[in-house]
């Protein structure tokens, strides 16, 4: 307990140092964000994109909107599709036959591991895919389940979003409620 304390204080210590550094380095860094078009989590999770930043009295999902979430959802596609591509290429150059069983168990492990995670990445480029079409058919951003406007922030954290968080939430609570 004693341990994990320290490691909290220093936990602490260091978010505190981020957040006391001069208001000059975070400009700088945000300059540094906004020249690259977008920079992938290492996780694989979503990207981080250029934060859009909504206008004064800007009507929701007006031209400028969407196509701010059309270049998002192209970059992102892209960038899977790239993903997809070199571990296809990866996958044949690795293929060797290891004479321990070990070593082979382990490569099938890391190839079946490797193979889901492609997997998932296709399902989003489908959803990616479906998304545009939503876009291109203007019924982007708002809910499927109740018509009211998703937000951009949501959809800026989920591009691919077609539930308000309100109905996520209830979404959610019946998923577990089922699963019980």
């Amino acid at each position: 307990m004693v341990q994990k304390k320290s490691l909290m204080q220093k936990a602490i210590e260091a978010a505190k140092k981020v957040v006391a550094k001069p208001a000059t380095a975070k400009k700088a860094t945000a300059k540094k964000v906004v020249a690259k078009p977008a920079t992938a989590k290492k996780a694989g999770g979503l990207k981080k994109f250029n934060l859009y930043k909504p206008k004064a009295n800007e009507s929701y999902m007006n031209k400028t909107q969407t196509k701010h979430f059309v270049k998002i959802l192209n970059d992102w596609k892209l960038e899977l599709g790239n993903d997809i591509d070199r571990t296809v290429s990866h996958m044949q150059d690795e293929i060797t036959s290891y004479a321990d069983p070990n070593d082979r168990a382990s490569q099938e492990s890391d190839m079946a591991l490797e193979l889901r995670n492609r997997d998932r990445e296709r399902k989003l480029i489908k959803k990616i895919e479906k998304t545009l079409l939503n876009i291109a058919n203007s019924e982007f951003g708002y809910c499927n389940l109740c018509g009211e406007e998703i937000g951009l922030n949501r959809l800026l954290a989920r591009p691919t979003a077609t539930l308000c968080i309100d109905c996520k939430t209830l979404d959610e609570i019946r998923e577990k409620q089922i699963a019980k």
